[in-house]
């Protein structure tokens, strides 16, 4: 099956001539495709050749070029906006499943027009304020370039335009009529009715709030709706029917959230761990780590922890990370009898194991939307990853403390040696990204460029591995997991700003700050809500959402900055991989090729550990700021 197709919506159609209007559409759907994936894959690419240009300028000829950055962030958001819609066509836009895989079939069927329609509804709503925003922007001229900010705008509504026009296709496409009339009409009544409750809502005051940021949300993710459409959702219906602000507002706050300069590394970053992947950097990683522990009991299960700690972060997935790691190791546990649940298991664990482990995509997001030093949060985030490495190695002990090795060979001295010199130019990339933004040397995005440089040199020359052929692919891949990712961030954006003009943000800082028992108990509180908010809505959404709102909290309550972004991201990663609802989980047991329900027994020591090291790090600041200037 062709990754790239869309994915059918629906069941079959009896029309004999439905296949030939399929045909051509699919035709059509498949050029308008290849030009969107063309141009955001060039837009990457350009992204990366204009700021490693700026750094090589800056650093190599002390003469900065004053342009670049300006430059970079105009493309950023188109980047954005068509990867966005790369994203849903390929349906990977981040959402909620677990409730609706559980359903009969035929609700399936219908909740997944349902989810397709609920965005298509956003898109509508959304596409006039945004023209008019970008057409306000005609006035406003770029300080470097001295063009009009429309030009950089105008991504805002092409974007939006186009996740539209996928959408339509999608619709099209379904084979069930009755199961289109039924979402569609679901979703007509649902929108008729809050626009005639309109004159009800506006008396309610900051009830609204739980209804659309509750209510809204929590039906919409339930449903299956992308999580980012749920949030665009509930903020737009907040606006439109409780206030009196122009809609464009949104679609300004959407834009400060997307075009945030720090977040130019997550493209960057994306990238750069597809080509650790693809220059066989990583399998000489675990190779060497291998020849290293391989002959100990539960020797590639400690392996596999420490191949985790190396690669996470770099790819900007989690998924990617596993991808990169479990397909080297699982045939060689499965051979010394190591269960498949008890694989993804363990995989799923050090998923979450490495969350706070630079350059993680969630640090950079905490750093981009509350402020917090993104090298100090570097610093911070390295030693807490090796206190639940500890205690997962201990579950991994017990567990095979009585492996048969009486088939294993041990590696001789000049084996490992030779592993470890072909592995040294990948293991070195991590350390000298991780020391460049951690030493103030470079900042995140200047360092990811260097990275790329850095891989593609280590891939051409030493490892021989660089397959051209893949490039774009690649880059297309990288704008799509973008577009997702900042989408989200957009539409939280607009979410967090609602709840801050409300006044919310202030009665929630009064309530938690009177709290009895102070700090502890705030961060146990923010320890319980985040596992919850981490198996719902995934890392990056809920620190967006809530982040700008707790922070302060945290300061205010005597709690470092730091030290809380470390136990909030454990405690997210904790929700995102444990099952029934954590969408990581399920990803493990996707790459690993195994049922999740031989997971389930397994995985809950290595929670348990987890558990335990989050606590250890929520009790002990040290451990999360003591290497802090």
């Amino acid at each position: 099956m062709d990754p790239s197709a869309p994915p059918a919506i629906g069941g079959t159609v009896a029309d004999g001539r439905a296949p030939r209007r399929r045909s051509r559409l699919d035709r059509v759907e498949a050029l308008l495709a290849g030009l969107v994936e063309t141009a955001a894959a060039a837009l990457v690419a350009v992204e990366i050749v204009v700021l490693f240009a700026g750094v090589v300028a800056r650093y190599g000829f002390d003469s900065p070029l004053v342009w670049s950055d300006e430059l970079a962030s105009i493309l950023f958001l188109w980047l954005a906006m068509l990867g966005a819609a790369i994203a849903f066509r390929r349906d990977e836009h981040m959402r909620m499943t677990a409730v609706v895989g559980m359903l009969p079939p035929r609700i399936r069927a219908v909740l997944d027009v349902f989810a397709v329609g609920a965005a298509l509804t956003f898109l509508i709503l959304i596409i006039w304020p945004a023209l008019e925003y970008a057409i306000d922007e005609l006035q406003i001229t770029t300080p470097a370039l001295d063009i009009a900010n429309a030009w950089r705008a105008a991504g805002l509504p092409v974007g939006i335009a186009l996740m539209g026009i996928f959408s339509v296709f999608r619709l099209v496409r379904v084979g069930s009529l009755r199961d289109l009339a039924i979402a569609i009409g679901a979703l007509a009544t649902i929108v008729a009715v809050f626009w005639l409750l309109g004159p009800v809502f506006k008396p309610l005051g900051n009830l609204n709030l739980a209804i659309f940021f509750v209510g809204v949300v929590a039906a919409a993710v339930l449903a299956g709706v992308p999580i980012a459409f749920g949030f665009g959702l509930a903020i737009y219906g907040y606006l439109a029917l409780t206030t009196r602000l122009p809609l464009s507002v949104l679609v300004g706050r959407m834009d400060e959230g997307m075009s945030h300069i720090i977040l130019l590394s997550v493209p960057l970053f994306v990238f750069l761990g597809l080509l650790i992947e693809m220059t066989g950097m990583a399998r000489a990683m675990v190779a060497f780590l291998a020849s290293l522990l391989g002959h100990v009991r539960g020797g590639m299960s400690y392996v596999l922890i420490a191949g985790m700690y190396l690669v996470s972060g770099i790819s900007g997935s989690k998924a990617a990370d596993m991808a990169a790691i479990a397909p080297v190791l699982f045939p060689e546990m499965r051979k010394r009898g190591a269960r498949p649940g008890d694989l993804v298991a363990l995989l799923s664990a050090t998923g979450a194991q490495t969350e706070t482990i630079p350059p993680s995509l969630v640090l950079i997001t905490i750093g981009s939307v509350t402020g917090v030093s993104i090298s100090a949060l570097f610093k911070g985030g390295l030693l807490p990853g090796i206190v639940l490495a500890a205690l997962l190695c201990a579950v991994v002990s017990r567990r095979y403390r009585n492996e048969d090795l009486s088939q294993v060979r041990r590696a001789e001295t000049r084996e490992v040696a030779r592993a470890f010199l072909v592995a040294l130019p990948a293991i070195a990339l991590p350390f000298l990204i991780r020391a460049a933004v951690v030493e103030g040397i470079a900042t995140a995005t200047e360092v990811s460029t260097i990275g790329i440089a850095y891989a593609a040199v280590a891939g051409l020359l030493l490892y021989r591995q660089f397959d051209w052929a893949q490039l774009k692919p690649m880059l297309t891949y990288t704008a799509g997991l973008s577009g997702a990712i900042l989408l989200i961030i957009g539409t939280a954006t607009g979410m967090a700003w609602g709840l801050t003009q409300s006044g919310f943000s202030r009665s929630l800082a009064t309530a938690m700050t009177d709290l009895p028992g102070g700090a502890a108990t705030f961060m146990a509180v923010s320890v319980a809500a985040f596992i919850v908010l981490g198996s719902v809505l995934e890392g990056i959404p809920a620190i967006v959402l809530f982040g700008p709102l707790l922070f302060p909290i945290a300061r205010a309550v005597g709690i470092h900055e730091v030290h809380y972004a470390m136990v909030v991201i454990l405690s997210m990663g904790i929700g995102l991989f444990a099952p029934p609802f954590g969408v990581g989980y399920y990803s493990a047991c996707a790459i690993g090729r195994v049922d999740p329900v031989e997971g389930l027994r397994p995985i809950w020591g290595y929670m348990l550990a987890l558990v335990l090291g989050t606590i250890v790090v929520a009790a002990v600041p040290w451990i999360s700021t003591g290497f802090l200037d």
